[in-house]
């Protein structure tokens, strides 16, 4: 058993049966067969084939855009989609677009507004950790500082699902391990790259962070969002290794490649009012899985609602919306990539706790639950196309512009 799988076996073994209104889906595997009455498969590219079927559901019927996704076959590869940038948001299809992608998804909440907060910008920044190409990009808000809907008991802004460089698909938590070395001595990395920090820490922001201003990262607390911004605010530029200037407010614009920026709040900002001119300071940090010691290639932010084939504890059954998830099979060779549609006779939707049924009935021993709403989009190639395409229609008419996403992408085969 893995650590996952303790972490949530007690209250899982608990939890009542659910959904038995999904009996119209029985004998869906997602080893290529779709429900009754789904529309035959159609190959985008070796490995990935997309469906489109309907759903029964207890508010209405939902329709399912599907890509099921072959890690075997050795010319499907699974990266991280962003534009670039923790702290930036670009349309699905624009980001699949440019990078190359065949098929993909939308990926973890964001913070999409500041009405709490007036005057300050919403960063676009998503909520949990990402790795992108293998490196570092954020770590995850404090729990309290999400955005999205109320996360499953057991569950954090931590959680991840994501790909390991042996090309099998996991679920995880990553935790941020990280340090600020000063001659004086060391300071423990309270964030990275993230629009929130937690009370009294100090967090880095690296030129992946984007030009977006870093006052966010100050406001609110750990347990209330919408708290006000701190009065007690500082940020010490650090650069080649030395301390080049300071301000008593987060500020913005592009940092260098090289640069790190230090900002604090509370306890924290005391502590760097304490570091001078032409200091040496170093910073190191490193996203710590739990489950898992392969090294992940990719991974971002969402949270479970399926492990072990058992739907975890508490989901939400009562409110119904358009929804994005990801489910893992044949023990993570295997992945069904779901977006609902979101047009005016399907934007009932589905309940978590019936996303989660529906993707036990489609195979998937554990499932992870993306953004939804206005964010659920999938595109994929039309046979003979060059570029992707939107499947399913945006519940906002419109694509809306994300952080990130899973891209689906088609490696050549090599030339004799």
């Amino acid at each position: 058993m893995t650590i996952r799988q303790k972490r949530y076996a007690t209250t899982a073994r608990a939890a009542v049966t659910l959904l038995t209104a999904f009996g119209a889906l029985a004998g869906a595997a997602l080893a290529g067969a779709a429900p009754a009455g789904a529309a035959p498969g159609t190959s985008i590219a070796p490995g990935v084939t997309y469906d489109e079927f309907d759903i029964p559901a207890a508010k209405g019927t939902a329709h399912a855009h599907v890509l099921t996704v072959d890690l075997r076959n050795p010319r499907v590869r699974l990266d991280l989609l962003y534009p670039g940038a923790a702290a930036a948001r670009a349309t699905v299809s624009q980001q699949a677009t440019a990078q190359g992608a065949v098929a993909g998804v939308n990926g973890d909440f964001f913070n999409i507004s500041e009405t709490q907060h007036p005057g300050v910008e919403a960063t676009g920044a998503s909520v949990g950790p990402v790795i992108a190409r293998g490196s570092a990009l954020k770590a995850a808000v404090p729990n309290g500082q999400r955005f999205g809907p109320a996360l499953p008991p057991g569950t954090s802004t931590e959680d991840v699902f994501g790909v390991g460089v042996d090309r099998r698909a996991r679920l995880d938590d990553l935790s941020l391990d990280g340090s600020i070395r000063t001659p004086e001595g060391r300071l423990p990395l309270g964030g990275l790259n993230q629009y929130a920090l937690p009370v009294g820490s100090v967090g880095a922001f690296t030129s992946k962070w984007g030009s977006v201003s870093r006052v966010r990262a100050t406001c609110g607390t750990d347990t209330n969002r919408a708290a006000p911004c701190s009065t007690d605010t500082h940020e010490v530029t650090i650069r080649d290794g030395k301390v080049v200037s300071s301000a008593d407010t987060p500020g913005s614009g592009p940092i260098a490649p090289g640069t790190t920026v230090l900002v604090g709040r509370e306890a924290g900002a005391q502590q760097l009012r304490k570091f001078f001119a032409g200091e040496r300071v170093s910073v190191r940090y490193r996203l710590v899985a739990a489950a898992s010691r392969i090294p992940y290639r990719f991974a971002l932010g969402g949270y479970p609602v399926l492990d072990d084939g058992r739907p975890l504890p508490g989901l939400d059954d009562r409110t119904s919306a358009v929804r994005t998830a990801v489910g893992i099979a044949d023990r993570g060779r295997r992945l069904v990539l779901l977006a609902l549609d979101g047009a005016p006779e399907y934007r009932t939707g589905l309940t978590i706790a019936e996303v989660a049924s529906v993707m036990g009935e489609l195979g998937s021993a554990d499932a992870f639950s993306l953004d939804g709403g206005g964010s659920t989009t999938l595109v994929a190639r039309a046979p003979g196309a060059t570029a992707v395409s939107v499947r399913n229609h945006p519940s906002d008419g419109r694509e809306r512009p994300v952080p990130n996403g899973i891209g689906v992408f088609s490696v050549p085969r090599p030339t004799p």
